[in-house]
C-alpha cells in the first residue's frame, strides 16, 4: 500500500487503528460531531459536548452513545440515564431525549450514515452531516 492509499485508508477507518481520543481533539467547538468510520450504513462519529442539547427523537433508528470522557446525562420524558466513562446505552427509535455535560464530554456515537443530529428540528445545534475528521 503506498503512502496515499494509506491517507485514504485512514481516513476511512479500513485497516487502520484509529484513536478515538486523539480524532476528538481535532475538533474545534462543541456540539460539532465528526465521522472517523463506517461500517456498511452505519457511521462511527466522534464529538464533545458541554451544557444542554435540545430535546430531540430520531423517528427511523436507535441512537448509541458511548462515553469516551466525561459524565453524560441522557433526559428522557420519564426520567435519565447517566453514563460514565466507558460506558454506554442506546436510546431507541422514537424516544425522545436531551443530552446534558455539566463538564465537557467526550464520546462516541453510532448511527446509520444520514441522521440529522437534531431529529427533524433544524436549529443553530444542527451539525452538518458526513464530515469527518
Amino acid at each position: 500500500m503506498n503512502e496515499t492509499s494509506q491517507a485514504v485508508a485512514a481516513t476511512r477507518g479500513q485497516r487502520v487503528a484509529i484513536n478515538l481520543l486523539d480524532k476528538i481533539d481535532l475538533i474545534d467547538g462543541h456540539w460539532q460531531q465528526r465521522v472517523v468510520a463506517e461500517m456498511n450504513d452505519y457511521q462511527f462519529k466522534v464529538v464533545k459536548i458541554a451544557g444542554d442539547f435540545l430535546w430531540h427523537a430520531h423517528a427511523d433508528t436507535d441512537e448509541t452513545f458511548i462515553v469516551l470522557e466525561g459524565e453524560l446525562r441522557i433526559d428522557l420524558r420519564d426520567g435519565f440515564v447517566l453514563l460514565r466513562a466507558g460506558e454506554m446505552a442506546v436510546v431507541p427509535k422514537g424516544v425522545e431525549h436531551k443530552p446534558y455535560a455539566a463538564a465537557e464530554v467526550k464520546m462516541l456515537l453510532v448511527e446509520p450514515r444520514g441522521v440529522v443530529n437534531t431529529g427533524g428540528q433544524q436549529n443553530d445545534r444542527t451539525a452538518p452531516n458526513d464530515i469527518w475528521v
